[in-house]
């Protein structure tokens, strides 16, 4: 499968500011240890089931299974980088509607910076890329790019704005040490 890195199905990014240092975040260990209920309690209904697995060469891997729009996805984001501060996860993502299944590239970008007084603000960025077989999959199904990708972009962002402040509440309570809520 080969994946249209130079062309955009959908593109967003939110941010939301937290009431912890910058050191005692570590959005990595949040991701890789994230409870299944905690997944699910940050986008709900959308997130419906999450884990954490590696690949066969040992990567670190996070699976995510949730709503996006009128799309079942189950994302397979293996870690690019993985630290304190930013994880880039890549994820070619099953994507089941009531036409069929396809798959697109995801982008997964979780960011983490320092700001004025003692905070952190937290990015939570998704970029969305065509797969050649998500281009045959529309043509079949006699959509045009433009209908896909803007119906994937109005998806998107808005389970992306509603998903970020809630990331960024999990991973406060996880830096603090703090139980999340029942």
């Amino acid at each position: 499968m080969k994946v249209l890195t130079d062309t955009i199905l959908s593109q967003s990014a939110f941010s939301a500011d937290i009431d912890v240092p910058i050191e005692k975040i570590d959005i990595a260990d949040w991701l890789f240890n994230l409870a299944e209920a905690e997944y699910q309690r940050c986008c709900t209904p959308d997130h419906i089931a999450a884990g954490s697995t590696v690949t066969d060469d040992g990567r670190r891997m996070s699976i995510n299974v949730e709503m996006i729009g009128t799309g079942l996805v189950v994302q397979h984001y293996v870690a690019e980088v993985a630290t304190p501060t930013y994880c880039r996860m890549n994820s070619i993502s099953d994507v089941f509607t009531a036409n069929g299944r396809t798959q697109v590239n995801v982008i997964w970008e979780l960011k983490a910076e320092a700001i004025e007084g003692g905070r952190t603000r937290y990015t939570n960025a998704v970029t969305a890329h065509p797969t050649d077989a998500f281009m045959a999959f529309i043509a079949e199904h006699g959509v045009s790019y433009e209908d896909a990708a803007a119906a994937r972009q109005a998806a998107g962002g808005d389970h992306n704005s509603r998903e970020t402040p809630l990331f960024a509440a999990s991973i406060a309570r996880k830096a603090l040490g703090q139980p999340n809520p029942a």
